[in-house]
């Protein structure tokens, strides 16, 4: 409650959660209020305006926006969720395996991390799905994997400065095995900023699923995904002005929303700010 309480007394995070709970409302409720079929066409309405029928316009197939756009939500959020858990949960373990050990363990792990943060991201995740077929979960898989490496840095570095605290010692001095050190005592006190990066990564994964649609490596048609629907949008932006508008409202009010997620969970866990705010 506590924690909670915090999150509503930070102007940000409420900014940030106000934003994103009728996002996961849509996306959990998208059956029951879609007004539409989200992928059947409609001959008779291509390219429709706005309307009361259709709130947001149609398509070039006559297909209804705006149950694209809630449709979407659901792709763009699963996602985000699943690919930075992947990636949270490959960093988590890595970094604790390198901050815990020390030495030449240490100094294998981070070569390895410095490694792979030298290729452009977006470019590997390119040149990874062009080799695989373009689905949601080979999406996924490779965000998650190419992304872990700034969480294990970080939590490398959280772990450093926890594993010579007196209670570590003592539980060390007390014959406990490493991994329930580790599980136990280390990893508990050292994942708040996690969940700061783990938040604002969700964001950034929203963005390169959105990019990846856009492109025609990512979710296919007539699978609906925000970044899809701006591919049609890019061919008729002239006449149909609301087929680039409210997917690109959606990414950027979602994206938004978990950015100042983040910040104000970064104030909230920050014990230097936690009393500014």
């Amino acid at each position: 409650m506590n924690f909670l309480r915090r999150i509503t007394n930070h102007n940000l995070a409420l900014v940030g959660l106000l934003i994103l709970i009728p996002m996961f409302i849509c996306a959990v409720t998208a059956p029951i209020i879609s007004p539409h079929d989200p992928v059947e066409p409609d001959l008779k309405n291509i390219l429709a305006s706005p309307s009361w029928s259709h709130p947001f316009g149609t398509d070039t197939l006559g297909r209804d926006v705006f149950s694209r756009v809630i449709y979407g939500s659901r792709i763009s959020l699963l996602v985000g969720f699943v690919s930075v858990g992947i990636a949270t949960l490959i960093g988590i373990m890595v970094g604790a395996l390198s901050g815990y050990s020390g030495g030449i363990v240490d100094e294998l792990i981070m070569r390895f991390v410095d490694l792979m943060m030298c290729f452009p991201t977006f470019f590997l995740i390119l040149a990874v799905i062009a080799l695989l077929e373009p689905s949601i979960w080979n999406i996924m898989i490779v965000v998650g994997l190419t992304n872990w490496m700034g969480i294990a840095r970080l939590v490398r570095a959280e772990i450093m400065s926890i594993k010579n605290k007196e209670y570590v010692l003592a539980a060390k001095a007390m014959g406990f095995p490493n991994r329930r050190i580790i599980f136990g005592h280390v990893l508990p006190n050292s994942l708040s900023p996690v969940y700061v990066v783990a938040t604002l990564g969700i964001g950034g994964a929203i963005l390169t699923e959105s990019a990846l649609s856009f492109l025609g490596i990512g979710v296919q048609p007539p699978t609906p995904s925000w970044g899809n629907i701006l591919t049609q949008a890019k061919d008729n932006i002239e006449v149909a002005w609301w087929l680039s508008l409210y997917p690109g409202l959606a990414i950027f009010l979602t994206v938004m929303g978990y950015n100042l997620l983040g910040e104000g969970l970064r104030d909230i866990f920050d014990p230097r700010r936690r009393y500014q705010t």
